[in-house]
This record gives structure tokens, sequence and C-alpha cells, in this order.
């Protein structure tokens, strides 16, 4: 499941509608929308966000979030190493191999660090 899909789940538990009738009133398939919801489809168009902030008859805050979110939920990250030297590109590929298997903790802790890079930058 992504980012995204987990919100919109959440959203549709709080409003009390199935997979179904969201799907139908935001014009999407169901079995697009379960499989958006469950990561197997990549991140919405703005289109498809801005129906479902419109379905939720969410404020403004909220859709942004949303949106945010819908950002960092693609399921196929691509990580592009070119024109950086090969430790960069061995880590990027030992990552890939090993997501599946790290726990959340480990999930956590790399994300702590990833945000200390950002207060340097």
């Amino acid at each position: 499941m992504t980012p995204f899909g987990e919100a919109v789940r959440r959203l549709r538990e709080r409003k009390g509608v199935s997979q179904k009738d969201m799907a139908i009133a935001i014009g999407v398939s169901p079995a697009y929308l379960s499989a958006l919801e469950h990561g197997r489809r990549g991140k919405p168009s703005f289109d498809l966000l801005q129906r479902v902030a419109g379905y939720f008859n969410i404020i403004w805050d909220e859709a942004e979030e949303l949106f945010m979110i819908a950002g960092s939920s693609d399921p196929r990250v691509v990580l592009d190493t070119s024109g950086l030297g090969p430790e960069y590109t061995a880590f990027a590929n030992h990552l890939a191999r090993a997501i599946r298997t790290l726990s959340p903790a480990m999930i956590r802790e790399f994300e702590e660090i990833l945000k200390k890079t950002e207060t340097v930058e």
C-alpha cells in the first residue's frame, strides 16, 4: 500500500463508503481504485486528485496534504545515479534488493538520517 492509498482508505472509512461507490462517483473503475489503494498503480494524475478531494469535500489544507502524499506514492521509483560515484549506484542497487526485508523500525531510522541531510543542504 502507498501513503496515498492509505490516506484514501482512511477518508473512505471516515465517510463510510465502499470502494465501488467511490469509484463510480469519481469516474474510475472499482478495480482501478482498488489497485491505486493497494499500490499496484502509479502516482495518481492531478485530475484524479482533484476528483478525490472534491468527492470528500475536503478543505484546501487537507487537499494540499493529500496532493503532497500522492507525490510520494509512486510504487515504482527510479533512482538516477548517473554522474555520481560508483558507491552511489552500488548503494541504490543494494537498497532496491533489500527494501522488502527492512523492518518498519529500520525505515524510520533511514527517514531520520534523510531528514538530517535536508537541514544540511
